[in-house]
């Protein structure tokens, strides 16, 4: 048996209980957890958010990231062995890393950047996966051209403007101006305080924007792109492309596409590209990510480890907004 954090209904809190030890398939990898990071998405799915898309059986252990080592694999395991030191973000629908262990599919892991403590590698891999798959994957981001990432200091900007930076590109964000030096430091080359300023009016002729925040926000950040730039949104609203690849039920697409319409309509008449993100867990590119950390390229921004029965307030904090970086569970 073994502890972990789970909910028995949506809307909730998570509630600490013993659990049987997960049992490994034929392609998965039974992984000793040792810190577990704490993302936004799992209040959304702790408060049904997406029970649409993500119909979880309940109980339901929640957490997305995680850092640990393999205890053993399963049969048609190939590239890990007892005692390797892991991070994953873990596939939707086998969730579970606020526990002490946690089967993952090999496909979804990755070895554990040398140098990072547990904690620090647990922060990475939602965060830098959602920053690879919106910069490189679908806007193909390249050296010389320009990129907005909206709310820098976060756990996905801190990434992404590391990743684009290293790539080559010009940099803009948005923060507090108490975090623009921070923000330098890490990449950024334009930070735009959001309490005083309008970056709307700042910002022009980009070739690429990462949008983060909401649908007013979204209106502005399509007029900041030259035509033909790109916005990739992780906030929303869902393209029926998107439903259609998360495999979103017949009957919700045409509520879908009519939620996305006017978006879609006014990317096109801006000469723009409108595409959503919701990412998906890539154990062969988080190991991209790895050579990158290695590589001194990327580094985890943690700003707070919590112990693992202080979970509930981990997932507040992160709640909140107030959160230079990510936040972390120590499970050992």
């Amino acid at each position: 048996m073994m502890k972990a954090f789970l909910i028995e209904k949506y809307k909730k809190a998570a509630v600490q209980a013993e659990v049987a030890d997960p049992q490994p398939a034929a392609d998965a990898v039974l992984v000793q957890i040792h810190a577990a990071g704490v993302n936004l998405l799992d209040a959304k799915i702790r408060d049904g958010e997406f029970k649409a898309f993500l119909p979880y059986k309940m109980p339901l252990i929640l957490g997305h990231d995680m850092a640990g080592v393999v205890v053993r694999v399963g049969a048609k395991v190939r590239r890990f062995k007892a005692g390797d030191e892991v991070y994953a973000r873990v596939p939707d629908f086998h969730l579970g890393t606020f526990a002490e262990m946690i089967a993952v599919k090999e496909s979804a892991l990755a070895l554990k950047p040398r140098g990072l403590s547990m904690a620090e590698a647990a922060s990475l891999p939602l965060v830098a996966l959602t920053a690879w798959q919106a910069l490189v994957q679908i806007a193909g981001l390249r050296a010389g051209q320009k990129v907005f990432i909206q709310a820098g200091s976060g756990g996905v900007g801190t990434i992404a403007i590391q990743l684009a930076k290293h790539i080559g590109a010009y940099v803009a964000t948005t923060a507090s101006g108490a975090n623009a030096p921070w923000l330098k430091s890490l990449g950024a080359d334009l930070v735009i305080d959001y309490k005083t300023q309008d970056f709307g009016t700042v910002l022009r002729d980009y070739d690429v924007v990462l949008h983060s925040q909401d649908a007013k926000v979204l209106e502005t950040s399509l007029n900041v792109l030259r035509k033909g730039g790109r916005l990739v949104s992780i906030t929303g609203p869902a393209t029926p492309a998107a439903a259609k690849d998360l495999g979103a039920p017949w009957f919700l697409r045409p509520i879908i596409a009519l939620l996305a319409r006017g978006t879609l309509k006014k990317a096109q008449a801006r000469g723009v590209t409108f595409d959503f993100l919701f990412m998906k867990a890539n154990g062969a590119q988080l190991q991209d990510i790895t050579a990158l950390v290695e590589a001194g390229h990327i580094r985890p921004m943690v700003e707070r480890v919590y112990p693992f029965a202080e979970t509930n307030a981990a997932i507040a904090q992160v709640e909140s907004g107030r959160v230079k970086g990510k936040v972390v569970i120590s499970l050992r």
